[in-house]
């Protein structure tokens, strides 16, 4: 009787113990997406913005050697990531295979121009900064027209500081939901051992000593929630690096290393501050309190 009992309360400690890991480290893998989506808003901004393309077209006039100084200031040009030259044959079959037939032979000429195509770094992607370098570019005689999506650079720039808004004030409402949940797992852990709390409290035993058992525990159930989180975690990362490999999630490995260890260290913190706090609670209760 007394050995099933004692299996009994072994498996109820157990169940206990990984409810807590378990609830910690979805809490925490929670928190970590939270911290990368924050550190990577702008890299995925940045993304999205360099994928802009500034086409400038070129007069049927325009000498050969003009282009290939055009296209070497633009090369080389800060606000720009990459210049591409099209020609007008490459144009129009670009062209006809969006629209899946050649329109070439419908007109019998072909009406576009040479043209090149440049994609901005990320920092000049504002419809301001496009305007003026349109501007430049628009004065050259031998240059026709200047032309990109300007409604979308307007909206681009308007979304990504909206997003990056509302993403801030979601992890700060995520961290502190994290946080109390966290905090109602340890608590209801410790709940159920309010009584030996008391006992061990009633025949001369310091708080200290008492309190330190029950830390000690639930920061090594901290860790072990951490460390699940952060495997999860790891997981997430391989998938998106493999099927979003624009974004190189990987290539900041320092930012990686901040964030795991932020998250980690977060587990234990919680976890301490939440037991101190829940013990410090039950130890001040009279014995008659215990029962409510």
């Amino acid at each position: 009787m007394g050995k099933s009992f004692e299996q009994y309360q072994r498996r109820k400690l157990i169940s206990s113990y990984f409810s807590v890991v378990l609830s910690i480290g979805l809490v925490l893998f929670l928190l970590g997406v939270l911290g990368l989506l924050v550190l990577n808003t702008n890299k995925m901004a940045n993304h999205f913005k360099e994928q802009i393309t500034l086409s400038v077209f070129l007069k049927d006039n325009a000498k050969e050697v003009e282009i290939d100084q055009l296209q070497k200031s633009l090369a080389m040009a800060e606000y720009t990531k990459s210049a591409t030259y099209v020609t007008k044959e490459e144009a129009a079959e670009n062209h006809s295979e969006e629209i899946g037939e050649n329109f070439l032979d419908f007109l019998g000429y072909n009406p576009l121009k040479n043209s090149i195509d440049v994609n901005l770094n990320a920092d000049f992607v504002s419809p301001l900064q496009i305007e003026e370098i349109a501007a430049e570019l628009t004065a050259k005689n031998y240059v026709d027209e200047v032309s990109y999506d300007e409604p979308l650079v307007g909206l681009l720039s308007e979304n990504v500081k909206r997003v990056s808004f509302w993403i801030l004030v979601a992890s700060a409402i995520f961290t502190f939901i994290a946080v109390l949940l966290i905090n109602s797992s340890i608590r209801l852990s410790i709940y159920s051992k309010r009584f030996i709390i008391k006992t061990m409290q009633m025949v001369g035993a310091t708080k200290t000593f008492i309190r330190r058992p029950f830390i000690w525990t639930n920061i090594k159930l901290g860790m072990l929630g951490a460390l699940l989180a952060l495997m999860v975690l790891i997981i997430a990362l391989f998938y998106l690096d493999k099927n979003f490999p624009e974004l190189g999630l990987f290539r900041d490995s320092s930012m990686l290393i901040g964030l795991f260890g932020s998250v980690f260290v977060l587990g234990i913190f919680i976890s301490f501050i939440s037991t101190y706090f829940a013990t410090q609670r039950f130890l001040n209760l009279k014995t008659d309190e215990l029962y409510y």
